[in-house]
């Protein structure tokens, strides 16, 4: 793999097989908290800023998993997370959880004035980086959001109206204000806006900014609203799998790749497997390096065309989730998004959807 080539095509398949995924979900982390500790002394008074882990995203059905603060006068924050009172009976914490809540500070539900069946923390803005902390290893720590990026926040002011505030790493802001939801018109105005389909190499645009409007399009957010990790990647959740869309300059290239199992152990079977799916795969390529099965679709930078992003982003997206089960089932390894992967013997089906 590392071998040169003279082939262009696989010059310009740069791999992401050196990076480090567990460090890159802790960055991710230090991320989050850090944004979250600028945005708390920032609020307004009588504003809300809910911290949600999105149940669609984690498959936890009717449970809210969620942290809320408020900011009140001089300074003053008033923190709640979400008690057992308010989540089903199949969701709700063990002991252990509860204990750990109270570990990081928070007062049991009813002790803070107000909290009703929440757990309370009341501090203010001098201690906004602790509380931070506090919110993060609760979203993470102890209601099991895997990735920043599983996580939903929003803010509204004392008349519950949405407020505008600063990105929380790649956590995920609901949209305040509608956008284009079509993907034949991806016309997020930028720099004069792009159509799906057109080429826009000459739009004034550089290929991040062009990259930036497709995938907001498809997510229905806005461009500067993405969850961008610290290496510049764009994180996009797809079930168990994660999504990066990662862009180049040197020479053009926008790569679409997904590390579809981590910790796994290469064996004939599994290469003969990936060689199969590759060879059937209508665009890209499915490999394994460094313990990590990879799925990649690779975009040229030239002549972007937004169309050719935008049905990567949608295969990859279908393909990665999809593929992480049955290969798991198969082979073993780790999820990006599953805890308590383990080795299992039993076959999957061998169909593959429409993306093979």
């Amino acid at each position: 793999m590392d071998e040169p080539s003279a082939q262009p095509e696989q010059v310009l398949l740069d791999d992401p097989t050196t990076a480090d995924l567990g460090a890159k979900v802790t960055q991710a982390w230090r991320d989050f908290a850090g944004a979250l500790a600028s945005l708390l002394p920032t609020l307004a008074e009588g504003t809300r800023l809910d911290i949600t882990l999105d149940p669609t995203a984690s498959g936890i059905g009717d449970a809210v998993y969620a942290t809320t603060v408020l900011a009140g006068p001089t300074g003053a924050l008033e923190a709640y997370a979400v008690g057992n009172a308010a989540l089903p009976t199949a969701y709700r914490m063990n002991r252990a959880s509860v204990a750990g809540l109270i570990a990081l500070g928070w007062s049991p539900p009813g002790v803070v004035a107000g909290s009703g069946d929440h757990f309370g923390l009341l501090t203010n803005t001098d201690a906004a980086p602790a509380l931070a902390t506090v919110l993060a290893r609760t979203m993470r720590d102890v209601y099991g959001a895997p990735h920043p990026a599983f996580i939903v926040y929003a803010a509204h002011d004392a008349q519950d109206k949405p407020v505008l505030v600063a990105p929380l790493g790649t956590a995920r802001a609901e949209p305040v204000a509608d956008v284009p939801t079509d993907e034949e018109d991806v016309a997020l105005v930028v720099g004069g806006g792009l159509r799906a389909g057109a080429g826009v190499e000459d739009d004034g645009l550089d290929l991040t900014e062009k990259v930036k409007v497709v995938v907001a399009g498809l997510l229905k957010t806005e461009p500067d609203e993405l969850p961008v990790d610290s290496d510049g990647d764009i994180g996009i959740r797809a079930g168990s799998a994660m999504v990066f869309v990662r862009v180049r300059t040197d020479p053009p290239l926008v790569d679409v790749f997904s590390p579809v199992l981590t910790e796994i152990e290469p064996t004939e079977q599994l290469y003969t497997k990936l060689s199969e799916l590759t060879n059937r795969m209508p665009i890209g390529r499915l490999y394994c390096a460094n313990e990590t099965v990879w799925a990649s679709i690779p975009v040229f930078g030239r002549h972007f065309q937004t169309v050719h992003l935008m049905l990567a982003i949608q295969v990859m997206t279908g393909l990665a989730d999809e593929l992480d089960d049955r290969l798991h089932g198969e082979f073993g390894g780790k999820r990006f998004f599953a805890e308590g992967d383990k080795p299992s013997t039993k076959g999957k089906d061998e169909r593959t959807g429409m993306y093979l």
